[in-house]
């Protein structure tokens, strides 16, 4: 059975003077779904939220969350509990006051507000900190405290506006699987906002690319890094970027094969959706863990390249290789070294490649 939507957003529009931010924008959340809107500064994910928050008012379309037309209510009344890039805690007040303030404005029965605390600091683990202020905290203890406090509310949905980008890169590390493991416990609808391709990757269930307010494209974290729609996509996601040849289709016997700098590269198990014709301007890309070094070849074509720089990584090492007048990076295996200066033999697995219209940008 379908879930149903949680937030629908709908012809969503908003400018500045101007200045488009976000472009006759719609996107549907379904009901428990994690979603998160990724993309670099200045490409409207934060807007975004925003205007499901109601901090914002779009300039054309409307915003409705579990089938309720929320476009011009107060943030109040939405329904929803939002945790915001700084941890916004009272300093003069305990965790325990942080955490029970927007439950006593509201005027809860005491008993309610002791037990939705209660239950919030059992799920972030922080009832030893509910005495201390947040002067007495740790960056990290002072998020669980701006997550618990969200959480109290006991809302359907939750919004996260780039929560962890100031922790360093170990508790980052260690919230993010806080984050999943409480949306795994909580099953309410979560969206996201982080220009963290990693966040992106482990948390979502579904992550819409955002590009100068537009949507470049939205599905599950594995066919965003597989299956790309478009060259933004494409390099956007991955760590290192995916490598890009540029080149040209050609005629070669029965079939199509991708030419560049004097390189011919078999298209052989490569999933076309269309028609592949000759002489057509193409860009073809590959991630450097779908690129084989030497004795991980297996059959098909092999090609020279020579060692530029090597990356040792621990678990893995990355090679930057000269070939067909490219630069590309190759991912290998952590125990296998290359001197620089080495000729190499590599082979690309087309069947995880992406072809691109070298005008369009578009997927072929």
């Amino acid at each position: 059975m379908a879930k149903q939507n949680s937030v629908s957003i709908r012809d969503l529009s908003l400018s500045f003077g101007s200045v488009k931010v976000l472009e006759n924008l719609n996107l549907n959340i379904r009901d428990g779904e994690f979603l998160v809107l990724l993309g670099s500064s200045g490409c409207g994910k934060s807007t975004l939220l925003n205007c499901i928050a109601g901090l914002l008012e779009p300039t054309e379309g409307q915003i409705f969350i579990k089938d309720r037309n929320v476009t011009w209510e107060e943030p109040k009344d939405r329904g929803i509990g939002m945790v915001f890039q700084s941890y916004a805690l009272y300093p003069q007040m305990t965790v325990e006051k942080n955490l029970s303030f927007g439950l006593r404005v509201a005027g809860l029965p005491t008993d309610e507000i002791a037990r939705r605390v209660s239950r919030a600091a059992s799920i972030l683990q922080i009832e030893p900190l509910l005495k201390r202020k947040p002067a007495e905290l740790s960056g990290g203890q002072r998020q669980r405290v701006a997550i618990g406090r969200a959480l109290v509310r006991d809302v359907d949905v939750f919004l996260f506006d780039e929560p962890l980008s100031n922790l360093d890169a170990k508790l980052r590390s260690e919230l993010r699987v806080e984050i999943k493991r409480l949306h795994q416990s909580l099953e309410n609808t979560m969206i996201y906002v982080t220009h963290d391709q990693i966040e992106a990757l482990t948390l979502a269930d579904r992550i819409a690319i955002m590009k100068s307010g537009v949507i470049q494209q939205l599905d599950d974290p594995t066919t965003i890094y597989n299956r790309p729609r478009n060259r933004f996509v494409a390099g956007f996601i991955g760590s290192p970027s995916m490598n890009f040849l540029k080149g040209e289709l050609a005629a070669e016997g029965d079939g199509i094969v991708f030419k560049a700098g004097g390189a011919s590269f078999s298209l052989d198990g490569y999933q076309v959706g269309e028609a592949l014709a000759s002489g057509r301007r193409v860009v073809l890309g590959v991630r450097p863990e779908h690129i084989r070094v030497d004795g991980d070849i297996q059959g098909g074509e092999a090609h020279e390249a020579v060692v530029e720089i090597e990356e040792p990584m621990g678990a893995d090492n990355l090679l930057w290789l000269k070939h067909a007048g490219h630069t590309i990076s190759v991912r290998v295996g952590g125990a296998r070294r290359f001197a620089v200066g080495a000729r190499v033999r590599i082979g690309f697995d087309m069947t995880m490649a992406s072809l691109f219209d070298a005008e369009t940008e578009e997927r072929i």
